[in-house]
């Protein structure tokens, strides 16, 4: 067993590493030249009268990108007997200008009210960029919205920046375009995804991506309530919601401070039974690669990387992982990263403090054994 001090490089907290390939897509061909730059909205998701957490997240990134921009941040809420509420959640993140759409039917969500507000109001706004959370609700209502306004939308983006594009086809310049970055063709290349001639451009983001902070700036903080019927039909609300379960979370993996990841390299649930003893000691939580998971080692909610929960753990500890860029894009910015691989060559080798050579069943019954013996 072999334990290396691995020095990081810049290119090593990006997934832009030259292991992989960076490519341009363009979502449209160029119809419009020199678009008036609009302001930055963000749909914020609630449940009853919480806000969602990833939309806080998303309401961070949307003021960084607002003041790079240098417009506003705008931001829109939907539900019932939200008034009063969710004002105090959304506005300490930078927001300018925040529209409350409180009225019956709408909570809880369904489509068709929720699209016609979103619809309306960017018709009337013009945004540049909308950012919505890659979850259940901004999985449905992202594509209606970019459907009616022809905008297009990049789906489960790992970075969001700003930046200028050349069209080498038309010799047209524009800039400060929103780059849309995120794993593509299976996770073999990151793909900077651009939409130069049509708006909003609009992105999704899974929870946990972006770190939420609220913001020390200055920010006008204006709230305006909107009458929801002059946004919407009353064919919109044909569709009820008649009961509703929501099953409570089984851990708090997202959270967690600790998380002691296992990959295809354990081998089997009874590889996982010395995980999760390891995360019980260290008061942390158990996750998995997909590989893991499609192996049914253990359950998909543990799920780490692209296609799963993204983690901002201080200590990652990656059990048998080989590294897949879809599974560094949920990971990669924890706080020390520990890798336990019997190859030495692992692509997760190349982001981690500290690797430690050598099988799973080997090491980690040594990691418990003297932890136990030196924590009191």
């Amino acid at each position: 067993m072999r334990i290396t001090k691995v020095s990081k490089t810049e290119t090593s907290y990006k997934i832009t590493d030259k292991t992989y390939l960076l490519t341009t897509l363009l979502l449209t061909p160029s119809l419009l030249k020199n678009r008036t730059m609009n302001n930055v909205f963000v749909y914020c998701e609630i449940e009853g009268t919480t806000v969602a957490e990833v939309s806080q997240e998303l309401l961070t990134k949307g003021r960084k990108l607002a003041n790079q921009l240098g417009v506003e941040l705008h931001a829109v809420v939907a539900g019932t007997g939200i008034k009063g509420e969710v004002e105090s959640q959304i506005l300490p993140y930078g927001v300018d200008k925040l529209f409350v759409f409180d009225a019956e039917g709408l909570f809880p969500y369904t489509s068709a009210p929720h699209t016609s507000i979103l619809v309306n109001l960017f018709k009337e706004e013009k945004p540049q960029i909308c950012l919505m959370g890659a979850t259940v609700i901004g999985r449905d209502l992202g594509p209606r919205v970019s459907s009616s306004l022809t905008s297009g939308l990049t789906a489960d983006c790992t970075q969001l920046e700003i930046g200028d594009y050349d069209d080498k086809k038309s010799g047209t310049h524009y800039d400060n375009l929103l780059y849309q970055i995120r794993p593509a063709f299976g996770g073999n290349i990151v793909a900077t995804i651009v939409n130069p001639d049509h708006r909003p451009q609009m992105a999704t983001v899974r929870s946990g991506v972006m770190q939420k902070a609220l913001y020390d700036g200055e920010a006008k903080n204006e709230v305006v309530y909107p009458d929801a019927s002059k946004y919407t039909d009353p064919a919109d609300f044909i569709v009820k919601v008649i009961d509703r379960h929501v099953e409570a979370a089984k851990h708090n993996l997202k959270g967690a401070p600790i998380v002691v990841a296992g990959g295809y390299g354990v081998g089997s649930k009874e590889g996982f039974d010395q995980l999760f003893q390891l995360a019980k000691e260290l008061h942390g939580e158990v996750g998995a690669s997909r590989a893991a998971v499609d192996a049914g080692f253990v359950d998909h909610d543990r799920q780490i990387g692209q296609t799963g929960v993204t983690v901002h753990p201080k200590v990652y500890i990656a059990c048998g992982i080989s590294g897949q860029i879809q599974h560094i894009a949920g990971m990669q910015d924890s706080g020390i990263i520990i890798s336990i691989n019997s190859d030495p060559d692992a692509p997760i080798n190349q982001i981690a403090d500290y690797v430690i050579v050598g099988t799973v069943e080997d090491v980690v019954p040594k990691l418990i054994k003297y932890y136990k013996q030196n924590s009191k």
